[in-house]
């Protein structure tokens, strides 16, 4: 009997999602699924939703839900983490703060001078999770949704014996967007794809075996293909490889597209409809999700709780599925570089294939990225780095040099500047930052 753990577990959509599919498999529909949560609404939300699932499929699973991680962790065989450390009111100032300098920013959970900061003020809390773990459920494995993804996988990584990996669902996406630009159906796609979270590249993209680029190529000639992913159609046409995450994330992790107004409104003023590249769209959406999310609540469960139990495609069902013996699974996940990708350096978190099975996860090796590919991607390796590094010794001096070599921020500040931003963001987050002694440098 399985016991899965959900930190986090008041996310109002993957909560639901991922019990759901967790519960097709066979080898996992009498588990207990542990939910946690520090807040009480969210997660009496959560327990509800999951026991209403559990009901409708006739499951012997058992529910429980808690404030005490610790509690949750004892005996579990897989944990999924979604936490986000400071609400929305917090992490807004990542945003605002780099806006008030000129680094217009559309995300800012993943890179830059709002990804690093989410970074410092989520690393102690994932790495207690990991002692936690380590104490509790030493077998179990970790899989962390939770951005910046790269950042806090390497600091895991780093201090921690726990199997971690982060999962994205850029990969799988992406493929799917692709897939249907060519009119191919997935299950006729093979492709290798190694980089790092958000960025990513398609080695290889074959269609029944057949290299097809050529048909991408194609397809981005089209006008409105074109212009569903500026950004990314943009890179691909001048570098060769497809990469990984929408437009508005990757506007903002090089030094091409949002440097200038004259640019972001060429490339970055429009989008998916679910990310365009406007300044702090995801910030917008938070802020009406903080007044809404009890309403949509209640309209789900007053309209009986509407829920297709057939399985989705949510890679961690696969996972922890493989890990309990099932199938084993392929999967792009977030792991260690021990020589996977031979031109990015050693022991950084990579996004590459990886077999999940009994052992829990074996990387595959790539070999190396093409050198305008592993160029850019070397760029965010050594400020995540940097990044990482700082969290875990508290030094805010390297916090001005992480964001200082962050592509955007240098294109659009002198170094001065840059300093002065960044102490202006380390005041503003001193009371969430306990591993700073100092935030003076």
């Amino acid at each position: 009997m399985a016991k899965i753990v959900f930190i986090g577990a008041g996310s109002l959509g993957f909560t639901r999602g991922l019990v759901r599919d967790l519960l097709t498999f066979p080898l996992l529909e009498n588990a207990t699924i542990a939910l946690v949560d520090i807040n009480k609404e969210r997660l009496a939300f959560a327990k509800r939703a999951v026991e209403t699932i559990v009901k409708r499929g006739n499951y012997p699973a058992k529910v429980v839900a808690t404030e005490d991680r610790k509690k949750a962790l004892k005996g579990a065989d897989a944990v999924c983490c979604t936490i986000l450390c400071g609400g929305v009111n917090v992490w807004r100032h990542d945003l605002e703060i780099p806006k008030k300098y000129g680094i217009d920013t559309n995300v800012g959970d993943t890179r830059g001078p709002s990804g690093v900061f989410r970074a410092l003020r989520t690393i102690p809390t994932m790495i207690e999770i990991c002692g936690d773990m380590e104490r509790y459920c030493p077998n179990a494995i970790l899989l962390n949704y939770t951005n910046p993804m790269a950042m806090l996988c390497r600091a895991m990584q780093r201090t921690s014996d726990i199997q971690v990996t982060g999962l994205c669902h850029s990969v799988q996406g992406t493929a799917g967007m692709l897939a249907q630009w060519i009119g191919a159906p997935m299950d006729e796609i093979d492709y290798v794809c190694a980089g790092i979270n958000h960025q990513a590249w398609y080695l290889d993209f074959k269609w029944n075996g057949k290299d097809a680029y050529p048909l991408i190529r194609k397809a981005v000639s089209k006008k409105n293909i074109y212009n569903s992913e500026l950004v990314r159609n943009e890179m691909f046409l001048h570098l060769d490889y497809y990469v990984t995450e929408s437009s508005g994330h990757n506007s903002e992790y090089n030094w091409w597209f949002r440097k200038r107004p004259d640019l972001i409104k060429k490339y970055c003023a429009t989008g998916t409809n679910w990310n365009p590249g406007e300044y702090a769209f995801i910030l917008k959406e938070y802020l009406r999700l903080a007044k809404s999310w009890k309403k949509e609540v209640k309209q789900w469960f007053d309209a009986g709780a509407p829920f297709d139990l057939e399985r989705g495609q949510e890679y961690a069902a696969y996972i922890i599925n493989a890990y309990m013996g099932g199938d084993p699974f392929e999967f792009n996940g977030n792991v260690p570089n021990t020589g996977l990708i031979n031109n990015l350096p050693e022991d950084v978190c990579v996004e590459a294939p990886v077999l999940a099975n009994r052992r829990g996860f074996n990387a595959i090796h790539v070999g190396a990225l093409p050198p305008q590919c592993a160029a850019l991607n070397n760029v965010s390796v050594a400020v995540e780095e940097m990044a990482v590094e700082a969290a875990l010794t508290g030094d805010p001096k390297l916090v001005f040099q992480s964001i200082a070599y962050d592509p955007l921020t240098a294109a659009v500040l002198s170094l001065e500047e840059i300093k002065k931003m960044t102490l202006e963001m380390l005041r503003k987050n001193k009371k969430y930052l306990p591993q700073f002694k100092s935030i003076k440098f």
